[in-house]
């Protein structure tokens, strides 16, 4: 079942809570899809009544910015050996490719890999945890994280929301025409996020074999640099 069929069984409170516990559970360092379940959430809102988008967006927030930060407690308190253990068991989302692209974001842009994170789905998984790990000031994760949380779920919901609104309306004068522009817009965004990641894990992999030759490699337990 399509996750917005299923979301159209459920009482609108249990959408609420259900947005922010995915959603907290990926930016805790779980891989679970938070903006496929945001998405169809706030497009069901825009769909039927009982659902508040302002409510929606609070609860996608709240989630964001609770869940990244328990991840940076658990990084923090984890370690290098947190990120190893969790290689192996999600050796395609923790991977030695993954996580030496996501330090070098880190390195170079600092907090604002924190921010920008939100919008990647993989820095969006990392974010929290490896902030922790490479010991970021966490006053400085604290504002980047909220500001980061805010801007991606309350709007995302907002976006979507007003889309489909009008998207409804528009459909219902030119159903067919609306058909063929959503499945080619679909078709093409798909191919350019494959085309995205693509490009991301080759130089991941890249990194990683130029760290295994020069050096500890990225899941090496050696001391690193607070990262400013």
């Amino acid at each position: 079942m399509h996750v917005q069929e299923w979301l159209e069984t459920v009482p609108a409170i249990s959408v609420y809570i259900l947005v922010g516990v995915v959603i907290g559970l990926e930016s805790l360092g779980i891989p679970l899809p938070g903006e496929i379940v945001l998405v169809s959430s706030a497009l069901l809102a825009s769909q039927h009544g009982d659902i508040d988008p302002y409510i929606l967006g609070a609860c996608a927030t709240a989630g964001a910015i609770i869940g990244d930060s328990i991840g940076y407690a658990i990084g923090r308190k984890g370690g290098r050996p947190l990120l190893a253990r969790l290689g192996k068991k999600f050796p395609s989302h923790f991977g030695e490719p993954q996580i030496a692209m996501a330090e070098r974001s880190f390195q170079k842009w600092g907090m604002w890999a924190v921010f920008f994170g939100r919008f990647v789905a993989l820095l969006r998984i990392f974010a929290g945890p490896l902030a922790g790990v490479l010991r970021m000031p966490y006053w400085k994760f604290l504002i980047a994280n909220v500001l980061g949380g805010i801007l991606w779920a309350g709007g995302t919901t907002a976006v979507v929301y007003s889309v489909g609104v009008v998207a409804e309306a528009w459909l219902k004068r030119f159903s067919w025409l609306g058909l063929v522009l959503a499945v080619l817009i679909g078709i093409t965004s798909m191919l350019v996020i494959k085309n995205r990641a693509k490009k991301a894990s080759t130089q991941g992999q890249a990194a990683a074999r130029t760290s295994a030759t020069d050096g500890p490699g990225p899941l090496d337990p050696e001391p690193v640099p607070a990262v400013d």
